[in-house]
């Protein structure tokens, strides 16, 4: 003892853990810069001289849409803020002064990038395949007879010339319609007039000038209505003419109140949407100075709005090539396959007797959605021991297999319940028609909840079985849409696992009643559960790692933009974690910052589908966690929407989203590295789409 007593040393107090260094406050990128570089990516596809010439020119077309509906929302969102006189800053530090200036700055950048491919580049080799877009001076005698008398019979009678004086105030322009400012002239005063005139847009905007076959010539509309000007202003001299075209403010405020009908609420706001105030400007490089003020100054913009375009404009019209019959031109046509568990050889097997033998997983467009999911709502629909049939509908196709089998069912006196989203931005007016559809047939139909979008992807089907009810689930990543799950990459799982069963009753019990429950078995549920689900595991896997066990985290999402996941995602990569990202689109976090995200890779794919799943994946210490569904990593996802994660059990599903992750991360895979300055850098050759299609299609061989 007395030993002991000499060798102790004096008590000393513990050392407080050491706090980590604070989070740098230039940490995340800018969410509008960074959705501006995903539309650079898809612009690099329309410059790839290894791709089909019709495909580049499908995505000139996809880069076009997508910038019109990116000034429709994003921009009309932050214009509207700035009205507010409100200092906003976001995330990145800028206010939304700055963050105008810069996105006018890069997208005038972009679109002079975009015109230059077409101009020079793809109209060119169009031309060596015999397909020309002409304007009026390059056209033959005969030619230009024949489309005097198309003018005369089919353009002429819908032209409407707009003038502008004391006595008739400036028009209103349409939101994305092409239009012609024209300078006129009265011999008898000599002074010049102005009038408007709208380009139609439920006329082909390409007029074929003679036979389209194997060869091919267009005239744009706007070519053929300017060569006739003088018949419109007859008496008058034509002085001049030039084309422009308008982007209005197109995101709903629906000012919800639950006391109010949501539909009437919805339909009167869409009634308003096309007056809502104009956002951008698009302008040709010839137009005349002049006539710029006048539009800039009764469309109450500014100069910053105006965007100069070289040569056409609105080339999302270049769809209409794409339907060209020209399949030389184009990617080699994909056949999707059945699922090789969905059939035997040729004949379709019952998807409830296969789903009692374990889940599957679909992965999008390689397995067929027509045999998959349509198929088990179908055969839901036609079976006499199917009791009910629950589904949300968030954006469907014109002609909706899954919408008329819901009708079939009704109809055969199940059950059917339906929550139709009718505020899915650009498809309210779809959605309210199939709403309406359904409920006329006997469904029971929820038009979402207020305050919320309902976007998860989810459908449950009660069967009795030998007197027991036994529930069928899916539960995806993508819509119920035909036509884009054969352009959409999605993934989704068909389950008759009871948990899940009960979760979904549970989640469709909030979605049509009074429910208030957050907790679930197998799913995170936002508004309440994901974010915070997520973070904990994120925090988890730190954990692990700062312990010294296996650890690692996989995200493939199409936007990462949640400052509060990112944050425990930096904290996760500073305690040693492996971080993978897959990203689409936006992605606000810097990746490989000494200190802050060494161990973070970020990776886009972009290619011939859209990459549209997202999946989750944590190593947890050697026994991983796989969550799939509808949520991308966002406000608008994680606090105003209900979207859904199932937890993915299933061993074999398990191993095709490790795969799925393994595959896109591989090296030399073709893709766009994110760097820590915010650059994405092109890298790789293997294309890691026309791989899967392989495989599915010798597995299905």
């Amino acid at each position: 003892m007395a030993v002991a007593a000499e060798t102790t040393s004096p008590e000393v107090p513990a050392r407080p853990p050491e706090e980590p260094p604070a989070l740098p406050a230039d940490r995340f990128l800018n969410r509008e810069l960074s959705w501006l570089d995903f539309n650079a990516r898809v612009l690099e596809l329309a410059e790839d001289t290894s791709l089909p010439l019709l495909e580049r020119a499908k995505f000139l077309a996809i880069f076009a849409g997508n910038l019109d509906e990116f000034y429709m929302v994003r921009i009309a969102g932050l214009k509207r803020r700035q009205s507010t006189g409100l200092t906003v800053r976001s995330p990145d530090g800028l206010t939304i002064r700055e963050q105008l200036a810069r996105v006018t700055e890069r997208t005038q950048e972009l679109v002079h990038r975009h015109a230059v491919c077409f101009q020079q580049d793809v109209t060119p080799r169009l031309e060596a395949e015999a397909i020309r877009i002409v304007h009026w001076e390059d056209l033959a005698e005969t030619q230009t007879r024949r489309l005097r008398e198309y003018f005369r019979d089919q353009v002429f009678p819908v032209l409407t010339p707009l003038a502008v004086d004391p006595a008739h105030p400036f028009p209103y322009i349409s939101g994305l319609s092409l239009n012609l400012a024209v300078v006129v002239r009265d011999p008898e005063t000599g002074g010049p007039r102005f009038a408007r005139l709208k380009v139609p847009n439920n006329v082909p905007r390409f007029v074929p000038v003679g036979a389209v076959d194997s060869e091919a010539t267009f005239l744009p509309l706007e070519d053929l209505i300017a060569a006739h000007l003088p018949q419109l202003f007859p008496g008058l001299d034509v002085l001049d003419h030039h084309l422009f075209r308008v982007t209005r403010n197109a995101d709903l405020e629906v000012e919800e109140d639950r006391d109010e009908d949501l539909l009437q609420a919805l339909e009167r706001e869409l009634a308003r949407r096309r007056f809502g105030p104009a956002v951008r400007l698009e302008v040709t490089e010839t137009m005349d100075p002049q006539i710029l003020d006048v539009l800039v100054s009764e469309l109450e913009m500014s100069p910053q709005d105006v965007v100069t375009v070289p040569g056409l404009l609105d080339l999302s019209s270049l769809w209409a090539l794409y339907d060209l019959d020209r399949p030389e031109l184009k990617d080699e046509p994909f056949v999707p396959a059945t699922h090789p568990r969905l059939s035997e050889g040729e004949t379709p097997k019952s998807v409830f007797a296969t789903l009692r033998e374990g889940d599957v997983l679909v992965h999008h467009p390689y397995h067929s959605f027509a045999t998959s999911v349509q198929r088990f709502i179908e055969q839901a629909a036609a079976d006499p021991h199917v009791l009910a049939i629950k589904q949300t509908l968030y954006r469907t196709s014109g002609d909706s297999p899954i919408v008329n089998a819901l009708i079939s069912a009704a109809e055969a006196g199940k059950q059917v319940v339906v929550l139709v989203e009718i505020k899915a931005r650009f498809d309210e007016q779809a959605n309210i028609t199939w709403a309406r559809s359904l409920e006329r047939a006997g469904c029971h139909v929820v038009y979402g909840l207020v305050g919320l979008k309902t976007h998860c992807k989810t459908a449950l089907v009660v069967r009795r079985e030998n007197g027991v009810l036994r529930r069928y689930v899916h539960i995806g990543t993508g819509n119920y849409n035909p036509k884009t799950a054969r352009l959409y990459e999605d993934l989704g799982i068909l389950t008759a696992d009871p948990r899940v069963g009960a979760d979904l009753t549970d989640l469709f019990n909030v979605l049509t009643g009074y429910s208030r429950q957050t907790a679930y078995r197998q799913l995170m549920v936002a508004p309440h559960g994901i974010r915070s689900g997520l973070v904990e595991k994120i925090r988890r896997e730190a954990r692990h790692a700062a312990e010294g066990r296996p650890a690692g985290i996989r995200f493939k999402v199409n936007s990462l933009v949640d400052e509060r996941v990112i944050d425990a995602l930096y904290e996760a990569s500073r305690a040693g974690v492996p971080v993978e990202l897959l990203i689409r689109g936006i992605c606000a976090l810097r990746p490989g910052v000494p200190g802050l995200s060494e161990t973070i890779r970020v990776r886009s794919i972009v290619g011939r589908f859209l990459e549209h799943s997202r999946v989750m994946s944590f190593t947890n210490d050697g026994e991983p966690e796989f969550w799939l569904g509808s949520a991308d990593l966002m406000h608008r996802n994680l606090d105003r929407r209900v979207e859904v994660l199932l937890r993915v059990c299933d061993d074999t599903a398990q191993r095709q989203l490790q795969a799925v992750f393994d595959d896109a991360m591989a090296p030399g895979v073709r893709c766009w590295e994110l760097g820590p300055e915010g650059r994405w850098t092109r890298t790789g050759t293997r294309d890691s789409q026309a791989r899967l299609m392989r495989l599915v299609t010798e597995h299905a061989d």
